[in-house]
């Protein structure tokens, strides 16, 4: 009976503190997307921002943030998928796997600005590539990278051993292996890694003001500087420019992150059902 009790008290606990943190969530998804999306318009979406983002609208600043976001993932996700593959295929067991492993969750949790100032120092400054979608997006790939090594770290060693020793058994090599059979398996896995690895991309700030700068005309080449929109949504709320297109900016934000992460999960949905 104090059983009951006890593990009664334990789920109520955790429900009532899920439900505080969903609350709190759409409390201020809600106030924003409440003061934002009616000042969402055309022109808003497809007009160029003058006097410093207070006029026009953000169009620049959109195809800034899409052209930096899957830059970063290009150059992230092929790097990161093949070091998780050469972890758990090539490497496993070996000792010293866990050290980079370590390493590698450290630099997970390693804050965005010190992301920056080494973007800065080492792209911007020592290769010469200045404030620019290059700097930037190689910044970003880095800054992504343990992301997108953990999540499919951990969705290779969802797929049974059977597979791999099934493909072998038939004559397949570790290479064939690897891409017909474990890959795709796994493939979910690595999608949700590079969700959230746009997530994080998509989002940031710090890292990008310091590498990709701040420049509101549209970029043509990837040596242009450009604003991002979480760069934009800082710049119009600290300098106190519009409320307006504060509150706009942060809801087309919201607006495109969950389309992504609704897109991305029904992909995801269905490939599953496929296999």
């Amino acid at each position: 009976m104090i059983k009951k009790i006890k593990q009664g008290a334990f789920y109520g606990s955790i429900g009532l503190l899920a439900f505080l943190v969903m609350i709190s969530l759409l409390s201020i998804m809600g106030y924003i997307l409440f003061n934002g999306v009616g000042h969402i318009n055309l022109e808003f979406l497809t007009k160029e921002p003058r006097s410093m983002g207070r006029e026009g609208g953000i169009f620049s600043v959109i195809i800034g943030t899409l052209i930096l976001t899957l830059f970063s993932v290009l150059i992230a996700t092929p790097i990161g998928v093949a070091a998780a593959i050469f972890f758990t295929e090539y490497s496993a067991g070996k000792k010293w796997v866990g050290p980079i492993r370590f390493f590698t969750e450290i630099l997970a949790g390693i804050p965005s600005i010190i992301f920056g100032l080494f973007g800065f120092a080492f792209f911007v400054i020592f290769l010469g590539l200045g404030w620019s979608i290059l700097s930037g997006g190689l910044t970003l790939a880095i800054m992504i990278l343990p992301t997108l090594i953990r999540a499919t770290e951990e969705s290779l060693k969802t797929v049974p051993m059977s597979y791999r020793e099934g493909s072998l058994s038939l004559g397949a090599t570790k290479l064939q292996t690897i891409t017909r059979v474990i890959i795709p398996s796994c493939l979910p896995g690595i999608l949700t890694g590079i969700i959230l690895g746009v997530g994080r991309a998509i989002g940031e700030t710090a890292a990008v003001m310091l590498t990709a700068g701040s420049n509101l005309r549209m970029p043509t080449s990837l040596l242009d500087s450009t604003r991002t929109m979480s760069v934009h949504l800082y710049t119009l709320a600290s300098e106190g420019i519009s409320l307006e297109k504060t509150f706009a900016t942060a809801s087309l934000l919201i607006i495109i992150v969950l389309i992504i992460n609704t897109a991305a999960n029904a992909i995801t949905s269905k490939y599953i059902i496929k296999s």
